[in-house]
């Protein structure tokens, strides 16, 4: 997304967090990409105060770190990182598919279809930042489905470099192809009622994921 200039408004350091997070989360602000208070502030049409505030948010969630002299920089996309969120996101699937199956009702199995024609959708527009949200939308949907908010809370962190991950990464058709395929099984599963299954779907279809996002990036640090 684009870096505007923002209107003055009461919580300024808040809009220029979510500014700045929704850039990181996009690939807007690539990993490794350096930026300065001065810069951004002149990017926003704001003081360097509000800017500062925000960056300082960022850096203790791991998105931002210091570049020395040079200012910041988008935290490096770091394989080890990324095979750890992932193992928590398959733990965290897995459960809330195996309430969500005891618990779907019409409303959410009609609401999963939609996720699903909205990632089709994305998928034949080629639109990569409109892939990334809806893959984001329907995880978020299973955490929903499972009745228990305390998944989404739990998971909302972990999601911050998730998107930042697979909006660096997943950029081929073929990609999100098998990304989709995976996902209309998981909704078949809960559909039917069985849990297990639906379970075990997301957990591979999560393991996947961590191989094909982790891997280039542990081959692009071998090569160094």
């Amino acid at each position: 997304m684009p870096l505007d200039r923002l209107a003055a408004p009461l919580d300024l350091a808040q809009r220029v967090y979510d500014a700045l997070s929704d850039a990181i989360g996009s690939g807007a602000l690539a990993p490794g990409e350096r930026v300065t208070q001065e810069g951004l502030a002149e990017r926003f049409g704001v003081s360097r105060q509000p800017v500062l505030q925000a960056l300082l948010l960022l850096k203790r969630q791991g998105l931002i770190v210091d570049a020395g002299r040079k200012g910041v920089m988008v935290a490096p996309l770091d394989p080890v990182l990324v095979r750890r969120l992932y193992e928590v996101r398959a733990a965290l699937d897995g459960a809330a598919c195996r309430l969500a199956a005891v618990r779907m009702d019409d409303a959410q199995r009609a609401r999963g279809q939609a996720l699903l024609a909205a990632g089709d959708s994305a998928m034949r527009s080629g639109d990569a930042t409109a892939l990334v949200a809806a893959d984001v939308d329907f995880h978020l949907f299973l955490y929903e489905a499972s009745g228990n908010p305390l998944f989404a809370e739990t998971a909302a962190p972990l999601w911050r470099h998730m998107r930042r991950v697979m909006g660096a990464m997943l950029r081929s058709r073929e990609a999100y192809e098998a990304v989709w395929h995976e996902h209309a099984a998981i909704l078949t599963a809960l559909i039917a009622g069985d849990g297990e299954r639906a379970a075990a779907i997301a957990t591979a279809h999560t393991n996947d994921a961590a191989d094909r996002l982790a891997a280039p990036l542990e081959s692009q640090g071998a090569q160094r």
